[in-house]
C-alpha cells in the first residue's frame, strides 16, 4: 500500500523543515508528494517552536512517533565496535561455538561421563545460545559488550568446574554470551554497511568460520601439553580483552550511503518474518547435518581411514571459510538473491553426488565444492533480511531459530540412519533440506526475498 502523506506541520520549522523534505524526497518517495497534490507543494507549513521531542512519521504505517533528538541520533547511527574488533569478536565466537566438540572426550574421561551426560553439556550450551540470540537489546553495542562479559565469565567458570552440574551452568552462561555476540554483531554489520550488506556479512562471517576451523587444530596442539584449565582460562580472558577493546574502539558514525528512518521503527510483516525464520531454521539443520555426520559417513562409505575421515571435515570447514571470502567479493557485483539460489542449487547437486561417491579422492573433492557452495547462503540471506530494516529483537529471534534446526535435523538424520540401517539413506535429510530451501527462495518472489529499495512500501 502507499503510505499516507506527511501531516502539514512538521517540526522543526525553517531550515530543519527543508532538510526533512529533502530527506523524504531523496528516499525515493515521490508518491507521498503526488498523493498530497499541488496544494501541499504550494502551502508552507506554519512555523512552530522547536519541541522537546521531534515527530517522526513511520513511512510504512503512517503513525507519528515521538523521539528525542538524542535518541533519534543514537538509533539511526550504527554505534558499536570498529570493524577490527567486530572481526576479533567473531573469531572468538567461532572458536567458542565449536569448542565443546574437541574437548568433550577429555571431559568425559576426567568427569567419568557417559554419552547421555555429555549430551547435557551440549544442550546447556545450545539453550544458552538460543536465549542469548532472542534477547538482543536495542542498543547493539551493549549486546556485544554484555555478550563478551558473559562469555568470559562462562568459559572461565567452565575451566574451574569440578563436575557436570557446574559445567552445565557455566556453559549456559558462555552460550548465552555467544548468542548475544553473534546476533548483535550480525545485525550491527547489516545496519552499518547498507551498500553491500551481503559482502560485509560474508567478510565478517569469514572470521567466524576461521575460528571454527582453527578450534580443532588448537585443541590438538595445546591439550596434550597444557591440559584443559589453563587454555580455557586464557580463552576466557580473550573475550574480556575483545570486549574492552570494542568499548574503547567504538565507532559513532551514521551509515553514509543512506538517509533512513530509524531501523527500530519498522516491523516485518508476519509472513516475511515466518519466511526468513523458516529459511534459517532449515539452513541451520542443513549445515549441521553435513558438519556433524560427514566424518562418520566418510569412514563408512569410502576407502579413507580415521585421519582421512577427519580431513574430509577439515576440507568442508576450510571451503566454508574460503567461500565466505569469495562470496564477499562476488556479492559486490551480483545480487544476494541470485547468489542465494545458486548456492542452494549447487548444494543439492553436491549432496546427491556425495551419496554416489566411494572414492576417497572424489569424496574429498565433493566436500571441498560443497563447502564453497554452502558458504554464501547465510550472508546473502541475512543481507536480504537486513534490507527490510527489522528490529534488533526480531533479527535476533530469526538468527536464534537456526539453532533449533541445528538441534533437530542432525538428530532426525541419526534416527533415519538407525531405522533404515544406512547413513547413505539418511543423506536424504540434508538433500531434502537443500531442495526445500531452494523452493522457498524461488517461490518467495519479489514480495519477500528480493532487496527492497528505500522507496518501496509495505505489503
Amino acid at each position: 500500500m502507499i503510505s499516507a502523506p506527511l501531516p502539514p506541520a512538521l517540526p522543526p520549522a525553517g531550515h530543519a523543515s527543508i532538510n526533512l523534505g529533502k530527506q523524504l524526497f531523496y528516499q525515493g518517495r515521490p508518491d507521498a508528494a503526488a498523493t498530497a497534490g499541488e496544494e501541499s507543494l504550494q502551502h508552507t507549513p506554519p512555523r512552530v517552536p522547536l519541541p522537546v521531542a521531534s515527530q517522526i512519521q513511520d513511512t510504512r504505517s503512517g503513525r507519528v512517533q515521538q523521539t528525542s533528538a538524542t535518541d533519534t541520533n543514537a538509533e539511526t547511527s550504527s554505534t558499536g565496535p570498529s570493524a577490527l574488533w567486530l572481526g576479533a569478536g567473531f573469531l572468538l565466537a567461532g572458536l567458542g561455538t565449536v569448542l565443546l566438540g574437541p574437548v568433550l572426550p577429555t571431559l568425559a574421561h576426567d568427569w567419568h561421563m557417559d554419552d547421555s551426560h555429555s549430551g547435557l553439556l551440549l544442550a546447556a550450551k545450545f539453550v544458552g545460545s538460543f536465549l542469548g540470540g532472542v534477547s538482543v537489546p536495542r542498543r547493539l553495542r551493549l549486546g556485544i559488550a554484555a555478550g563478551m562479559a558473559c562469555a568470559c565469565a562462562g568459559f572461565a567458570a567452565f575451566a574451574l568446574s569440578p563436575g557436570l552440574l557446574t559445567g552445565c551452568v557455566a556453559l549456559f552462561a558462555g552460550g548465552f554470551g555467544l548468542g548475544q555476540i553473534i546476533a548483535s554483531t550480525n545485525i550491527l554489520a547489516g545496519r552499518r554497511y547498507r551498500s553491500h550488506t551481503g559482502s560485509a556479512l560474508a567478510s565478517l562471517n569469514f572470521f567466524w568460520s576461521l575460528g571454527a576451523v582453527a578450534c580443532g587444530l588448537i585443541a590438538a596442539a595445546v591439550l596434550p601439553r597444557w591440559g584443559l584449565r589453563g587454555p580455557l582460562l586464557s580463552f576466557a580472558g580473550m573475550f574480556l580483552a575483545a570486549g574492552v577493546g570494542g568499548l574503547l574502539g567504538t565507532v559513532r558514525t551514521a551509515p553514509a550511503d543512506t538517509l533512513q528512518v530509524p531501523a527500530e521503527d519498522l516491523r516485518l510483516p508476519r509472513r516475511v518474518l515466518v519466511h526468513f525464520a523458516l529459511l534459517l531454521f532449515l539452513y541451520g539443520g542443513l549445515e549441521t547435518c553435513m558438519t556433524g555426520w560427514l566424518t562418520t559417513y566418510t569412514l563408512r562409505f569410502s576407502d579413507l581411514h580415521l585421519l582421512g575421515g577427519q580431513s574430509a571435515l577439515v576440507l568442508l570447514w576450510s571451503a566454508l571459510t574460503a567461500g565466505r571470502a569469495i562470496s564477499a567479493a562476488a556479492m559486490r557485483w551480483v545480487s544476494e538473491s541470485v547468489i542465494q539460489r545458486l548456492s542452494l542449487a549447487l548444494s543439492a547437486l553436491l549432496i546427491a553426488a556425495l551419496t554416489a561417491t566411494r572414492s576417497g579422492a572424489l569424496l574429498s573433492l565433493d566436500c571441498l565444492l560443497l563447502g564453497l557452495a554452502l558458504a554464501p547462503f547465510f550472508p546473502s540471506t541475512f543481507a536480504i533480511l537486513m534490507a527490510r530494516r527489522p528490529t534488533a529483537r526480531t533479527a535476533g529471534f530469526i538468527l536464534a531459530v537456526s539453532g533449533l534446526g541445528a538441534a533437530l535435523f542432525p538428530w532426525m538424520m541419526g534416527v533415519v540412519s538407525t531405522h533404515s540401517g544406512s547413513l547413505r539413506i539418511a543423506m536424504a535429510v540434508p538433500f531434502a533440506l537443500a531442495l526445500a530451501l531452494l523452493l522457498l527462495s524461488l517461490v518467495a518472489g519479489d514480495g519477500v526475498s528480493h532487496r527492497r529499495t528505500l522507496g518501496e512500501t509495505s505489503i
